[in-house]
């Protein structure tokens, strides 16, 4: 069988080459490959299908057999094309430049400064353009804000579930008025002491992410700071100095003016206070934060929070204080002199900080 299919491949080849003149190599060929030569003149009169002369192999025939059969029956041809020039252009205008022609102006080749010596074009200059606004910062999209806060929520509702009876004596004590013309005293474990103390420092916390809302929107929102957590840190630290500051010199005031038992129920309707206005705010630090709220209703939200913790401050210690002697002067001058003015004075020295810190253009 493949010596048969030798055999017609030769002759394939044989009858694909050019004939001579008249024609007599054609005829001599054709006489001897017999059958072969006829599936040729076939195909010279009506060209055949690749398929059609690969079924006419055997069927173990090579791939590199049916490649021969395949150049053999078929001869590709040489296509060349058109050199006329195109003609398909708007009349009265001159016909368009050909896709070949890649030759640029002189003033794109050349520049001005070509032969300069200081021109050294093999030197990076940089990206052209100009640089994109950046990001503006905001607390909803930094990952350790809301992680902090999270973390405070998580840690508040795990604590008042556990102190959730004392919060509820403490509040019922607090607005209870005096028997017998002194307070109740009221007595706490170490465990709530520390969850007060815990509440103090959310306190802080939370105003200075006031402090930092207000200060990036009406005062300035670039600083010579690193990143926007130092200067919520500063804030930060700057609370706890003036609670701690504060507490001190109610204690000192207090000791020379008032008993012992009278200062003791100060200082934990002070701390309870303290501790309720941070709980107050938080609600606002997470409507700015990821609701957008606006900062007029925020300011408004602050000041009536304020203004609310300073009447029951005021109330507190007329009822401590000065109930029995119906002072009421010297309720207001004590009052003035020991949390209005230093809550002024806090708000001057945050001032003055965040003037030293923004960067002036």
């Amino acid at each position: 069988m493949k010596s048969e299919w030798i055999q017609q491949t030769d002759s394939l080849h044989k009858a694909a080459a050019p004939t001579t003149e008249g024609g007599e190599a054609t005829e001599q060929q054709s006489h001897e490959s017999g059958a072969a030569i006829s599936v040729n003149r076939q195909s010279a009169a009506k060209p055949k299908h690749p398929y059609q002369v690969l079924k006419q192999l055997p069927p173990d025939a090579t791939p590199a057999q049916q490649d021969s059969a395949i150049q053999a029956a078929f001869q590709p041809e040489n296509t060349h094309l058109s050199t006329r020039p195109d003609t398909l252009h708007l009349p009265g205008h001159d016909k368009g430049k050909s896709y070949k022609d890649v030759s640029l102006p002189q003033y794109y080749r050349e520049t001005f400064f070509a032969k300069d010596t200081l021109l050294h074009p093999e030197i990076d200059g940089g990206r052209y353009g100009v640089a994109g606004d950046p990001v503006p910062y905001t607390i909803r999209g930094d990952n350790t804000v809301t992680l902090l806060l999270l973390t405070i929520v998580v840690v508040a509702l795990f604590s008042f579930a556990r102190s959730r009876d004392f919060i509820i004596y403490q509040a019922k004590e607090f607005f209870k008025p005096p028997r017998s013309g002194q307070t109740t005293e009221i007595t706490e474990t170490s465990s709530e002491f520390r969850f007060q103390f815990f509440l103090a420092a959310q306190t802080c916390l939370v105003t200075s992410i006031i402090a930092f809302f207000y200060t990036q929107q009406n005062v300035a929102d670039t600083f010579i700071l690193k990143s926007q957590y130092m200067l919520i840190w500063i804030f930060f630290g700057c609370f706890v100095v003036y609670f701690l500051l504060k507490s001190l010199l109610y204690a000192v005031v207090n000791s020379i003016f008032f008993d012992r038992k009278d200062n003791s129920n100060w200082q934990k309707s002070l701390l309870f206070l303290v501790s309720a206005e941070g709980v107050a705010l938080f609600p606002l630090v997470m409507l700015q934060s990821y609701f957008n709220l606006s900062l007029q209703n925020a300011i408004v939200y602050v000041l009536v929070v304020v203004v609310l913790v300073k009447l029951l401050t005021f109330y507190k210690c007329y009822v401590i204080f000065f109930r029995r002697n119906a002072a009421y002067l010297q309720n207001i001058l004590y009052f003035c002199a020991l949390e209005i003015v230093p809550m002024f004075s806090l708000w001057g020295f945050l001032v003055i900080i965040v003037d030293y810190l923004k960067i002036n253009f």
